[in-house]
C-alpha cells in the first residue's frame, strides 16, 4: 500500500466523526463495552494505544463491534505494525516516524497516520505522499494557532491532532481547513471504566460527535 493510499484511507477514517477516542485499555474485559458504548455515542474510529498489556486482545474484541473501526496507537518498531494488523486493526497510529515503521505499514497494508511536530517533519512525510498526518503531542507542540500557521505554506496537509485537547479546546482545532478530526482521551475516563458505567461514556462519546454539526 503506498503512502498516498494510505492518506486516503485514513482520510475516510479521519472523516467518520470529528473525535478519535484515544483509549488505554488495563482490563480486557472493558474492552468490548467500551466500544460498544463509544460506537453507540456516535463515535466509530477508535484508537487502542499499545501502551498495555491488554491492547492487543483489546483490538481483537473491539474489532467485532458493529459499526467499529479499530485502529492502535503508539505504534513504534515493524513488529507493532505487525502484530497489530494480526489483532484486526484498521489502521495504525504513531507518535512520530521512522523509515523502518513506514515501511512496515506498506508491507503490512495498514493505513497510517504518522506523527510530525515541526514543519520539516510534515515536509518530510509530504515528500513521501503522506497528506495526512498526526499531528503530536498538539498542545505542548503548539496547539490550534500553530497548524492554523503551518496550514498557509503547506496547505496540502490535513492533520488528527493528538495530546492535552480537551471538549473546551477541540473546537479551536475543528474550525481549522486543515484538521480532519482530533483525538483525545476525555470521552472515555478511567473512573467511568472502573465503575463499568458505559451510559456515562455513551453521552461523553455524543457530546463529542455532536462538536462536528
Amino acid at each position: 500500500m503506498t503512502p498516498a493510499e494510505q492518506s486516503r484511507q485514513a482520510a475516510d477514517i479521519c472523516r467518520l466523526a470529528p473525535v478519535v477516542p484515544v483509549l488505554v485499555i488495563d482490563d480486557l474485559a472493558h474492552a468490548r463495552p467500551l466500544a460498544e458504548a463509544l460506537v453507540k455515542g456516535g463515535l466509530p474510529a477508535l484508537e487502542v494505544t499499545l501502551r498495555t498489556p491488554a491492547a492487543l486482545d483489546a483490538i481483537r474484541a473491539m474489532a467485532e463491534v458493529p459499526g467499529g473501526v479499530v485502529g492502535a496507537g503508539t505504534l513504534l518498531t515493524p513488529a507493532d505494525v505487525k502484530a497489530a494488523k494480526a489483532a484486526g486493526a484498521r489502521f495504525g497510529v504513531s507518535p512520530g516516524a521512522t523509515e523502518r515503521l513506514l515501511d512496515a505499514c506498506a508491507e503490512h497494508d495498514l493505513p497510517l497516520l504518522p506523527g510530525a511536530a515541526t514543519a520539516s517533519e510534515i515536509m518530510a512525510l509530504l515528500e513521501k505522499g503522506y497528506t495526512v498526518q498526526k499531528f503530536f503531542p498538539a498542545e505542548q507542540a503548539g496547539g490550534a494557532a500553530y497548524l492554523k500557521s503551518i496550514g498557509s505554506p503547506i496547505p496540502q496537509v490535513s492533520f488528527c491532532p493528538t495530546g492535552g485537547i480537551t471538549l473546551k479546546l477541540a473546537p479551536d482545532y475543528l474550525g481549522l481547513k486543515n484538521i480532519l478530526c482530533v483525538g483525545g482521551s476525555w470521552v472515555a475516563p478511567k473512573d467511568a471504566m472502573a465503575r463499568g458505567d458505559w451510559g456515562a461514556i455513551t453521552a461523553l462519546a455524543a457530546e463529542a460527535a455532536a462538536l462536528g454539526r
